[in-house]
């Protein structure tokens, strides 16, 4: 939302500084995200006539001027179509900084030809997008005067950042009224500040216009006047001085009317141009597959949840949203028809969403204008366009109802203090309320203006009131703590949280954060969604992910598009199934999982046994018990098979999946080659029950572990993960641990047969091992890896 200083203290009766208004601004809420002097950059430009104009001896399209800024002639090489003896313009000499080229001027040979200059264009200086050729003044403009002074571009722009529950600060007027309730000046009366007298509609003698609501829900009041007789050409200096001051182009009065208006009051309006109208208006849902050409020139085509304008003949405006092009204003207008209506904020909201569409007069709808404010917002449109555009007005047209019920909330003054943490003086609260123009009866039933729709409750007095006192002004008081040592506050759930995040990070992987929501695409690709948002952001956030890997592969393919040669994510969040929140922890390993080196002089990529170890290190810092887990080949479809497996306690519980990624889901997420991703899912995870706070004594082994290796050949279907289970399992007491440390096949290999080499670590306890002990065991483990067709190599 941007307005001029200017602007503002035609509201405003006030003598604060420009950093006054802004300290204030932010200190109630209203965040000022900048303030802009035009005068600044536009100093070094002065009014400049062009005396003479030769073509250049060297181009076509090149002219050779002589232009005089108030110090005599000087030459300058320009490419302007209109450029021509006796335009005024503006001028900037060499040393002026041009903020639309980004360049400082210099005298400069343009073909052959000096140049000390240039004259300007209007998006060479920034005022709008025109760049057909260079400015054209008035005739009568002072030469060598300031541009900007003459112009009147010497006035502060602040932008302000409205949030979505401010919808009555959409407006120059709502802005005023918050900083005169907060001591910063006084509210000038509206009246006064159109210099009308009576904000009452202005009733002529000329037939009302036919208008009818035929959609209560969608626009429940749609009011409207006619004007015979205007003549629509440029508006006043002061309105587009206004407009141009804000980055608004100026179109005709009648369109400016409309945007001043809106700017403004936050009231958006809309004019039609009656000799194009067949039959009276209508607002009504729209007939499915009914298309209008809009205003920026493009097709919408419409369905029956949208609200539309239309005659007998056409659609000529998605309502609350933009006209329509063939209905719209030119400078043959003579007859006007100028439509206040009330547009329902959610119904605006899911037609602007569905149609990708947004306009100011969306912005102000979907948040919601004053229902009551349709009267005086006709009656100062109507006001602007007779004094400015001449014309007989007609009587007024007032179809439906709106929403006028006002809502009373008992308000307790000791909340302030309870809930705000500021001591507030009742008195002082109530002056604050109504000055924002809540009626405050001796009760303490406060009720709500209607421009207020997102006051609710007691709570939102009291930010109301601690906003206006000033957030700076809280005390910052400490909780109480109790006596001894502070008890932890982590739960168990955090704490294994923590410990996967560091192990992740501590085996080199970064973490990401990334959308909860993904777009419909995303998610078919990973199986589909189960959970689709009515009301979302954006179509590209729509659905709950039902994995953490699309926002990973989103990530990957960003870094990986910007020259990263590795890329080692993970992400700690929650997955959206159609039964609930899943805590879950996903990585993602794409690129080289090691550089080029002298040996091979090839990059080494990740593969499916990188999951592997990344899946097993995470679950072993999550406390599952990796030992005993099986091994599966049956990850889901985001995986490639063969080359991809799951984790598994029991033939159920799945603790985790992991591998490299089905060819076509890495394509969908635009990468190349292999990518190895997996998911832990913490949920699935069995839990210890806590024995208490105090950790077991650290009791090592008294005798030395003896390892011994055995060799077996196995068909080559067995997974070694079920050979090297039996072996552990063969001897619980004694054998500490057991892993593959090789797999060989060919040469004293009989065929459709693998050799597995395990080693096998013997850990005694109360004596050391002998030949007998050793030889038991070692039966022991060949007899639990004969059960799956293993003997032992000779």
């Amino acid at each position: 939302m941007k307005f001029t200083l200017s602007w503002l203290k035609e509201h405003l009766e006030t003598g604060a500084s420009l950093d006054e208004i802004v300290a204030t601004l932010t200190r109630i809420g209203l965040e000022v995200e900048g303030v802009e002097n035009p005068a600044e950059k536009l100093a070094p430009f002065r009014i400049a006539k062009v005396l003479t104009a030769e073509r250049h001896p060297q181009a076509d399209k090149l002219q050779v001027l002589s232009v005089d800024a108030g110090d005599g002639p000087v030459q300058v090489v320009c490419g302007a179509p209109n450029a021509r003896a006796g335009l005024v313009g503006v001028f900037g000499a060499p040393g002026a900084y041009v903020p639309g080229s980004d360049i400082t001027l210099k005298v400069a040979a343009i073909r052959g030809v000096e140049s000390r200059g240039m004259m300007c264009s209007v998006r060479e200086l920034e005022l709008g997008d025109e760049h057909d050729g260079i400015i054209e003044l008035a005739a009568d403009a002072p030469v060598g005067a300031s541009f900007a002074e003459w112009a009147g571009l010497t006035d502060p722009v602040i932008d302000v950042s409205v949030t979505p529950n401010r919808q009555d600060c959409m407006g120059v007027r709502g802005i005023a009224r918050d900083l005169a309730a907060a001591g910063l000046g006084t509210l000038k009366p509206l009246g006064d500040v159109y210099r009308m007298g009576s904000l009452q509609p202005i009733d002529g003698s000329e037939p009302a216009p036919a208008v009818r609501t035929d959609d209560p829900d969608g626009c429940p009041a749609f009011y409207a006047q006619a004007v015979c007789g205007v003549t629509n050409g440029a508006s006043p200096k002061w309105m587009q001085q206004k407009l141009n001051g804000i980055g608004q182009k100026p179109i005709s009065v009648l369109v400016d009317i409309t945007n001043f208006v809106s700017i403004d009051l936050g009231r958006p309006l809309h004019v039609y141009d009656r000799a194009k109208l067949s039959g009276p208006l209508v607002a009504r849902r729209a007939k499915p597959g009914e298309q209008v050409l809009a205003l920026n020139g493009k097709t919408y085509t419409l369905d029956d949840t949208m609200t539309v304008i239309a005659d007998d003949a056409a659609v000529h405006d998605i309502g609350g949203i933009m006209g329509g092009e063939h209905s719209g204003v030119s400078e043959t207008t003579t007859d006007v028809l100028i439509e206040c209506a009330y547009f329902t904020p959610e119904h605006i909201a899911r037609t602007g969403q569905k149609l990708g569409l947004t306009s100011d007069a969306r912005q102000r709808f979907e948040r919601g204008v004053d229902p009551a404010f349709l009267d005086e917002g006709l009656a100062i449109a109507t006001w602007l366009v007779t004094e400015h555009c001449g014309g007989t007005p007609g009587a007024v047209t007032r179809a439906g109802r709106p929403p006028l019920e006002r809502k009373t909330l008992s308000y307790d003054p000791g909340l302030c203090l309870r809930l705000g943490g500021l001591d507030v003086p009742g008195d002082e609260q109530r002056a604050i309320l109504e000055r924002l123009g809540f009626e405050v009866s001796g009760g303490w039933a406060v009720t709500v203006p209607t421009w207020r729709r997102d006051v609710d409750g007691p709570a939102d007095l009291v930010e109301e009131v601690v906003r206006m006192v000033g957030i700076d002004n809280v005390p910052s008081t400490p909780l109480p703590r109790a006596d001894g040592v502070a008890r932890p506050t982590a739960t168990a759930e955090q704490l294994v949280e923590r410990r996967v995040r560091r192990t992740a990070a501590a085996r080199g992987l970064n973490e990401a954060v990334t959308w909860s929501f993904i777009s419909e695409k995303e998610a078919a690709a990973l199986g589909g969604g189960a959970w689709t948002l009515a009301n979302p952001i954006s179509e590209d956030m729509k659905v709950m992910r039902p994995s953490l890997l699309a926002g990973l592969l989103a990530a990957a393919q960003r870094n990986m598009d910007r020259g990263a040669k590795s890329v080692r994510l993970f992400e700690l969040g929650r997955r959206y199934l159609a039964d609930g929140e899943r805590p879950t922890v996903g990585f993602v390993l794409a690129g080289d999982r090691n550089p080029r080196d002298w040996q091979s002089g090839k990059a080494q990529p990740f593969g499916a046994f990188d999951g592997k170890a990344e899946a097993l290190a995470l679950l072993d810092a999550a406390g599952a018990p990796v030992e005993n887990l099986q091994v599966t080949g049956d990850a889901s479809a985001a995986y490639h098979p063969g080359q991809s497996a799951t984790l598994r306690l029991g033939p159920k519980a799945v603790l985790a999946e992991f591998g490299a990624l089905h060819p076509s889901l890495v394509k969908a997420f635009g990468l190349d080659g292999s990518v190895v991703a997996g998911e832990i899912f913490l949920d699935a995870i069995p839990t210890k029950r806590a024995s208490g706070r105090i950790r077991p004594a650290y009791t090592p082994p008294a005798l030395q572990p003896v390892t011994r290796d055995f060799a077996f050949l196995v068909p080559e279907t067995l997974a070694a993960g079920d050979l090297v289970r039996a072996v552990r399992g063969a001897d619980k007491a004694l054998i500490a641990a057991a892993r593959l440390f090789d797999v060989f096949t060919g040469t004293g290999v009989p065929e459709r047969q693998k050799s597995l080499a395990i080693e096998v670590t013997l850990q005694p306890t109360d004596r050391t091992l002998t030949d007998e002990d050793l030889a038991a065991v070692s039966a022991k483990i060949v007899a639990a890896a004969g059960k799956f067709g293993a003997s032992l190599r000779g």
